[in-house]
C-alpha cells in the first residue's frame, strides 16, 4: 500500500517507518529539511522534504492511506498556545483537506491519552467515548484536532481511525522523558530521583504501538464516514514505581531508586488507565 506520513522522523514516527517498510508497504514521509529520524532504519522511505500546510497534493497523489503521526508540544518539546493550536489543529487540518481531495481513502491519525485529562480520575478503565477535559495547552490542542478530524470524517465521508497512544517507551524517546532517564542512570550506576510513584499508567513498548498504527492502514471493516476511536495500551496498567522497579531490576542497577524524592506535579493526574477494546 502507498502511504503517505507524517511525523516519521520522531519517536513514534521512526519506529513507524520501520514497521511500514519491513511489511512491504510504499512510504512517503514528509519532515522538515535537515531533519533525522530517531532511531536507524534499514531502508529509507520517499523523502519529501516541507511543512504541513505546504501544497503537497503532488505527494499526496496515488496515496492509499494518510498516518498522521506529525505534532507540536510533544514531552519534552514547550510551546505556547498559539503555536500549538497553529500546528496542531490549523497546519494539520490543512493537510487533511488536501489529502481528502488528493484522493486519499484512509486517515489514521494519532491523538493522545492526554486529551481526557482529569477524566482519567473518574474511570478505571477510561472508554473512547469518555469526555475529553485535557488540563494542558498541548493536550487541549490535540483534543481538538481530534474533533475537527472526526468531524472531517463524518462530512467528507473518509475512512478515519483515531488512535489514542497511552503512555509509550523506548529505544528513540527523548533522554529528558522517565523511561531513558531511568535507564541513564541505571547503567552509569547512579542513583535515580522520583516521586512515591502512586500514579496508574499503562505503559506500551513503542513497537507495540507502531504495529498498531501499521495494521489500522489495512484493517478491514472501517466504513466511510463513520470513524472510530481506539485506545492503544497493554491493558495492564500499573504504578509508576512497579514500572521503574521492574526496569532497575532488569538493568541490574547498582545505584539506588529514590522514591519519594520528587513532589508530584500539581496537576498530576493519578490515573491514565484504557479500555482497550478488541478489534473484531
Amino acid at each position: 500500500m502507498k502511504i503517505f506520513v507524517t511525523g516519521g522522523t520522531g519517536f513514534i514516527g521512526g519506529h513507524f517507518l520501520r514497521a511500514a517498510l519491513n511489511g512491504g508497504h510504499r512510504v512517503l514521509a514528509l519532515r522538515r529539511l535537515g531533519s533525522r529520524t530517531r532511531v536507524p532504519l534499514t531502508d529509507e522511505p520517499q523523502w519529501v522534504d516541507g511543512n504541513l500546510d505546504d501544497d503537497l497534493s503532488a505527494a499526496l497523489s496515488g496515496c492509499e492511506a494518510l498516518v498522521h503521526l506529525a505534532a507540536l508540544g510533544v514531552s519534552p518539546q514547550k510551546a505556547g498556545w498559539r503555536d500549538l493550536f497553529a500546528v496542531n489543529v490549523q497546519q494539520s487540518l490543512c493537510l487533511w483537506m488536501r489529502a481528502v481531495e488528493a484522493g486519499v481513502r484512509r486517515f489514521v491519525i494519532c491523538g493522545s491519552c492526554l486529551e481526557y485529562g482529569t477524566s482519567g480520575e473518574r474511570y478505571d478503565f477510561i472508554p473512547t467515548d469518555a469526555p475529553l477535559d485535557p488540563i494542558t495547552a498541548y493536550a487541549a490542542s490535540k483534543a481538538a484536532a481530534s474533533m475537527a478530524a472526526m468531524a472531517l470524517g463524518r462530512e467528507r465521508k473518509i475512512e478515519l481511525l483515531l488512535l489514542r497512544p497511552f503512555h509509550v517507551f523506548g529505544e528513540g524517546q527523548h533522554e529528558s522523558n522517565f523511561w531513558p532517564s531511568l535507564k541513564a542512570a541505571a547503567l552509569a550506576g547512579q542513583d535515580f530521583q522520583m516521586t512515591e510513584g502512586e500514579q496508574v499508567r499503562d505503559f506500551v513498548p513503542v513497537e507495540d504501538v507502531a504495529e498498531a498504527f501499521v495494521a489500522s492502514v489495512s484493517r478491514p471493516g472501517l466504513l466511510p464516514g463513520k470513524p472510530e476511536t481506539r485506545n492503544v495500551g497493554t491493558g495492564r496498567p500499573q504504578t509508576l514505581r512497579h514500572f521503574a522497579e521492574h526496569w532497575w531490576a532488569h538493568w541490574r542497577a547498582t545505584g539506588t531508586l529514590r522514591v519519594g524524592a520528587l513532589p508530584y506535579r500539581h496537576d498530576e493526574v493519578m490515573r491514565y488507565a484504557p479500555l482497550i477494546k478488541s478489534i473484531k
